[in-house]
């Protein structure tokens, strides 16, 4: 594949889960329930909500922080044995699983991380939330500071956010320049606020030229419910794939196609035009960059 692209398509499950608040090693093993019942063979990406192992439930994180987070050493490795029953059901699938958790970092920091979860039976931290929810999230966890998270699975490269971030079209930018092809966000959208995702999912695809991947969960605490409708974008802005309407534990399955990235980009050159201006504005030449 030209310019770049994958070589392969890359089947991606979106696991619309339910989790239990303070319960890692429960939330594991619903996660690996997910990703064993997922019909379609073939996925190379799971994708969970965020903060799955503990929940999207702050209040109860703040009042058990050591029970509902996992701890990460100074290589960003988390070895805990509360995750045996997902690392298991990912080396088991040859899946690359991609899951919220609160990370208590080894310098003592509380962050709102992705953990990816891979077949080779690893688990280590690929992300931390560089923009967080307001006070709710800021009096709790410490920001991300580094740059945007990157996780390659074959020749593939994934750009990865968490919720809000998504709502800042620099984030998405940056993934691109640096060679995403699709933008995966584990999130925790409010019940009545799933339709901001789509609206933010559709732009960042769009204006990228990359895939977008949403996945939310459904429950959560009763002041604060999530109702599901995870979703995949493609690089032209329309819908690829849905969950079915319901506030049940689902999985939803897409197939990413390089050849799509390839004939958007081949008419839509926004992502193209801005790496030619950058480079114009990096040489310091006043000419015209080369569209």
């Amino acid at each position: 594949m030209a310019g770049g692209l994958p070589s392969t398509a890359l089947r991606v499950g979106l696991l619309q889960a339910r989790a239990k608040p303070g319960d890692v090693e429960g939330n594991a093993r619903r996660a690996a329930g997910l990703l064993d019942s997922i019909p379609a063979p073939g996925v190379r990406v799971a994708v969970l909500p965020e903060l799955h192992l503990c929940a999207y439930d702050l209040d109860a994180l703040d009042a058990d922080q050591k029970g509902g987070t996992v701890a990460a050493n100074s290589a960003n490795r988390v070895d805990d044995l509360r995750l045996e029953p997902l690392l298991d059901a990912a080396v088991r699938s040859d899946t690359t699983v991609l899951t919220g958790a609160a990370v208590r970092r080894a310098d003592g920091a509380l962050t709102n991380s992705v953990l990816m979860v891979d077949p080779s039976a690893t688990v280590s931290v690929v992300y931390d939330k560089e923009h967080l929810w307001q006070r709710d999230e800021a009096a709790l966890f410490t920001a991300g500071q580094g740059g945007g998270g990157m996780v390659q699975v074959g020749d593939w490269q994934l750009g990865i956010a968490i919720c809000y971030d998504m709502s800042f079209p620099e984030h998405a930018r940056q993934a691109a320049l640096s060679g995403a092809h699709a933008y995966l966000c584990p999130s925790a959208f409010a019940a009545g606020a799933e339709h901001r995702a789509a609206v933010y999912l559709a732009a960042r695809a769009l204006e990228n030229t990359v895939y977008s991947v949403f996945t939310n969960p459904v429950g959560g605490p009763s002041n604060r419910p999530t109702a599901g409708d995870s979703a995949v974008f493609a690089p032209d802005g329309t819908l690829v794939a849905r969950a079915q309407p319901s506030d049940s534990e689902q999985s939803v399955v897409a197939e990413l196609d390089p050849g799509r990235i390839e004939r958007v980009r081949g008419f839509l050159h926004m992502l193209a035009e801005e790496k030619a201006l950058r480079q114009v504005r990096r040489s310091g030449d006043s000419s015209p960059p080369p569209y």
